[in-house]
């Protein structure tokens, strides 16, 4: 391993304890998206009566009116050195799959073993991800596993982005269980980065992954972010 991708490993380490690190509304953000994931995973299938389920739409209503009219929250401050990419700023908390704010995200936890070279995973999948009765919906596994893979590639010592992604599924990964994740990069090919990993429930491999994913740069994040205030305006 160069100089340069023990650097770049250990700012993405040091930003994401950072990241992990919350006070004030970001705290509080945290705490009512997990409030908001029991009511997620709760309501479709819950026997309270209408009358119930009709009083409660208003608040909500009113609460996302509300907050929608306070506008986007400014990107917290970061180390000088942290790997921070254009409109990444917020990832931990607004990512699909870990944003410990976003109540749609399970959300997955992944930390960079950096001595073994692999990142590790672990998530508990509720009812509110269920496809086949009791079964994980296939779809979940593989976001996670996209999301596995993509911080796998810190060991080429740049980020990547998916280009291909293969789910071998083994066995159904039931609900409600702890679900461990390791993934690793095998080899870099220029900017080809060929990845791959695995997931395990109550110590039986349920599916195995690989994939290519295409190193970038910093600009690419940029034009990303360009793009996206164009077309949505500042978020």
């Amino acid at each position: 391993m160069s100089d340069a991708e023990r650097g770049h490993i250990e700012r993405v380490v040091r930003a994401r304890e950072a990241a992990r690190r919350a006070t004030g509304s970001w705290a509080a953000k945290r705490e009512l998206a997990a409030a908001l994931r029991e009511l997620l995973a709760t309501l479709p299938g819950t026997a309270a009566p209408e009358e119930a389920l009709r009083a409660l739409e208003a608040p909500v209503r009113e609460a996302a009116a509300r907050f929608a009219a306070a506008g986007r929250a400014r990107p917290r401050a970061q180390a000088a050195d942290a790997p921070l990419y254009a409109g990444m700023e917020h990832f931990h908390d607004t990512g699909p799959i870990v944003g410990l704010s976003n109540p749609i995200a399970p959300p997955v936890e992944l930390e960079i073993d950096r001595e073994a070279r692999v990142v590790r995973g672990r998530v508990r999948f509720g009812v509110a991800y269920e496809g086949a009765p009791g079964i994980l919906h296939g779809g979940f596994l593989a976001a996670a596993f996209d999301e596995l893979l993509g911080i796998a590639t810190v060991f080429s010592g740049g980020p990547g982005m998916t280009r291909e992604l293969r789910v071998r599924y083994l066995r159904p990964t039931p609900i409600d269980v702890e679900v461990l994740l390791v993934g690793r990069l095998d080899r870099a090919l220029g900017r080809e980065l060929h990845v791959s990993g695995e997931s395990t429930a109550g110590g039986a491999r349920t599916a195995e992954v690989s994939g290519v994913f295409t190193a970038v740069g910093g600009e690419k994040f940029v034009a990303f972010a360009r793009a996206r205030r164009e077309r949505l305006g500042p978020r």
